[in-house]
């Protein structure tokens, strides 16, 4: 199996992300959809997961976009 095709494990910091085994991307924590590592903007450090969108990361914390607080 080469790397493309195959998830990559990440240690994921503020700012930043480390690849601690290699592969081509990682799995959104919210909608399971791959999400190439040179796409990766969102992730959580404190649950050491990736998401694919804004509004994934709301979801996962409970947080509506529009809520007006």
């Amino acid at each position: 199996m080469d790397n493309m095709s195959k998830p990559a494990i990440v240690e994921y910091g503020p700012g930043q992300f480390k690849i601690v085994s290699q592969g081509s991307y990682v799995l959104c924590a919210v909608t399971g959809q791959r999400i190439a590592l040179e796409r990766l903007k969102y992730w959580s450090v404190e649950h050491q997961e990736a998401y694919a969108t804004l509004d994934a990361v709301h979801q996962r914390h409970d947080k509506p976009l529009n809520s007006g607080d």
